[in-house]
């Protein structure tokens, strides 16, 4: 329950704005503890609304349950230290309007209700236009946010390892497998899967590595009207890391709520090529990246589709749930696309149906 009287306070001393009603309305969370609030009010008689994200205890110094490396030096709330230089690197990100520790309250710019997601369902034909702006404020955030800043952030000092990537397949075997289907792995078969993933871990983690938002997806992007016509304005980047270019990519065009056309992934990774070696004068080969883009598609597919296994059973959240057989889909289309990759597709699909 969010105490008006606690808000009106913030409003009136912090922001010095004296909002004598306040119209609360909770929105529709993500798979995190967090939970989201408009706070609309009158300024002036002109109408003004800020979001109001709910940190779950204790959200910001939390210990991680994954094995991610690096030893983080700064104690900053990590939403706070990585938006602030995202934002400085001029990366579409809202702007942070005020931070209440005592309540683990952060009034941020509303960016409005419309995603990625939703927009390309309304307005299909628009769909290329909306997905390269994606890729071109990715390409911003690759190219302006990788660089050390003079104090590095969190993400700055943290990395997709082999460790990481491993972790993560392991949460895939343990959740997307085992308790999916509420039965062990053998130990035989299980070695033989984590010997795979380990060797195509080691791969990832020997990428050259750019400032990674790691959920870069139609539901972490925001599409607001502009004079230009539309801008793309990017939200949840508190996990942020170093890792490979193919990951957000990735991330984008093989996410588990939108199903791209494959014609359509070819042109975007070919746009995305192009925009790149455009901007950075930086040529790429352009079949090695394509192969790590649908090596990293699979391993980040299957992680999605164990997280959304964890998040109903740890969770108690459904939700996710009707997405993992269609993100297990875009695995066995990736899988057969490489002979020799088998052995492991074939151990994988003798326990997951959607993969046979």
């Amino acid at each position: 329950m969010i105490e008006q009287k606690a808000l009106q306070h913030i409003l009136r001393n912090a922001l010095h704005i004296p909002a004598d009603e306040i119209d609360i309305v909770k929105l529709t969370g993500d798979a995190s503890n967090r939970t989201y609030h408009r706070i609309s009010f009158r300024e002036n008689g002109n109408f003004k609304s800020f979001i109001l994200m709910v940190l779950s205890q204790p959200e910001g110094f939390k210990a991680s349950e994954e094995a991610v490396s690096g030893i983080a030096t700064v104690t900053e709330l990590p939403f706070i230290n990585i938006q602030r230089h995202l934002y400085q690197c001029g990366v579409a990100v809202p702007e942070v309007i005020h931070y209440e520790p005592a309540q683990g309250w952060l009034l941020l710019e509303d960016l409005g209700d419309v995603t990625l997601e939703n927009e390309i369902y309304d307005k299909p034909e628009a769909m290329i236009s909306y997905y390269q702006a994606a890729i071109d404020e990715l390409i911003a955030l690759q190219r302006r946010a990788t660089p050390i800043p003079a104090v590095p952030t969190i993400a700055h000092e943290r990395a997709f390892d082999q460790a990481l990537f491993l972790w993560e397949f392991d949460h895939f075997i343990e959740y997307g497998i085992e308790k999916r289907n509420g039965k062990t792995i053998s130990e035989k078969d299980k070695s033989a899967i984590r010997a795979y993933c380990s060797d195509i871990s080691l791969r990832f983690a020997s990428l050259p590595q750019v400032f990674t938002h790691r959920d870069y997806h139609s539901r972490n992007l925001m599409v607001q009207p502009d004079t230009a016509g539309f801008r793309v304005r990017v939200i949840d980047f508190q996990d942020a890391l170093m890792g490979p270019r193919q990951y957000d990519l990735a991330s984008l065009l093989r996410d588990s709520y939108v199903d791209l056309p494959e014609k359509l992934i070819d042109d975007l990774i070919v746009y995305y090529l192009t925009r790149w070696e455009e901007q950075t004068g930086e040529g790429v080969q352009a079949e090695m990246f394509r192969e790590y883009f649908d090596l990293i598609s699979i391993q980040r597919n299957l992680k999605a589709a164990g997280r959304f296994v964890y998040i109903d059973l740890v969770k108690k959240n459904s939700r996710f749930l009707a997405y993992v057989p269609p993100t297990l889909a875009k695995v066995k289309r990736n899988f057969l696309k490489y002979k020799r990759l088998s052995p492991l597709h074939q151990l994988l699909a003798s326990y997951v149906e959607e993969l046979r």
